[in-house]
C-alpha cells in the first residue's frame, strides 16, 4: 500500500448541471470528498444519483460547473482537456463495463495500444506479462470480440493495469457480466490493487462488489447521503 499521507484525489465544493429544454437540471450539488492513496472506495447509489458524473469529473474527464478537483496534486479547474489528458497518462487507468476494445485487435494489442502512446519501451513484453497475471495468457493472439464476456473484462483489467496506475476508476465493471463471472473479475481487482499498490475507485450497483471497498459513499439525488 501507498503510505503518503496527502490525499491522491480531493474534491471541492463541486457542482454540475445539465442543460434541458426546461432550463438546467443539477445533476450533482455540493460534493466534498477526499481519496487517500491505495484506498479502495465504492460509490453507489441509484441510477440517476450522479455517481457515474462524479467519477468522471474526479478522472477529468469533464469540468464541473463549480467548485474543483484535484488529482495527483493537480488542479483540474484551470486546466484544458489536453492538460488533463497529460495529467492521466500513465498515472490513471479505466475499466468500463462496456470494455472498449478496439475490435479487429487481438488481446495482446488491445494492451500493447496504451503503452506505445506512451512511449513505454518493451510494450509487447508488458503487455504479455500483464494478460498472463489475468489468466489469459494462452490467449494473446485471439481476436477480442472471439473472446468472452468475462475474457474481455481481463483484457480491460490488464489493458489498465498495464501502465502501472496510480488510480484505476472502474465504472460498473461488473455490469454486463454473469454473477459467476463478475465474481472473478471483483477477485481479479482487489488482488492486482493490493499487488500494485494502485487507488481503486468503483461505481457499482452490486453490493458485494461495493462491501470489497475499504470505504463505501452513497449517493441520492446528486448529492453524498453516507459516507
Amino acid at each position: 500500500m501507498n503510505t503518503q499521507t496527502k490525499p491522491c484525489i480531493v474534491v471541492s465544493n463541486v457542482g454540475k448541471k445539465v442543460r434541458t429544454p426546461d432550463g438546467y437540471i443539477p445533476i450533482l450539488q455540493d460534493i466534498n470528498l477526499n481519496v487517500k492513496f491505495g484506498e479502495a472506495l465504492a460509490i453507489t447509489g441509484e441510477s440517476g444519483s450522479g455517481k457515474t458524473t462524479l467519477l468522471g469529473l474526479m478522472a477529468g474527464l469533464d469540468h464541473p460547473d463549480q467548485g474543483d478537483i484535484e488529482l495527483l496534486g493537480e488542479t483540474l479547474a484551470d486546466k484544458s482537456e489536453e492538460q488533463r489528458a497529460r495529467i492521466r497518462n500513465g498515472q490513471v487507468g479505466f475499466v468500463f463495463q462496456s470494455f472498449h476494445l478496439v475490435t479487429g485487435a487481438t488481446a495482446l494489442q488491445n494492451v500493447m495500444l496504451p503503452l506505445e502512446l506512451g512511449g513505454q519501451e518493451n510494450a509487447r513484453e508488458r503487455a504479455r506479462s500483464v494478460l498472463e497475471e489475468v489468466g489469459l495468457g494462452a490467449r494473446l493472439d485471439t481476436l477480442v470480440e472471439r473472446l468472452s464476456g468475462g475474457e474481455q473484462q481481463r483484457v480491460a483489467v490488464a489493458r489498465a493495469y498495464a501502465v502501472k496506475p496510480k488510480i484505476l476508476f472502474a465504472d460498473e465493471p461488473t455490469g454486463n457480466l454473469d454473477t459467476v463471472t463478475g465474481g472473478q473479475i471483483i477477485d481479479l481487482l482487489f488482488r492486482l490493487r493490493d499487488q500494485h499498490g494502485s487507488t481503486l475507485v468503483l461505481v457499482t450497483h452490486e453490493q458485494r462488489l461495493a462491501e470489497r471497498g475499504d470505504r463505501r459513499i452513497a449517493m441520492q439525488r446528486g448529492r453524498i447521503e453516507a459516507d
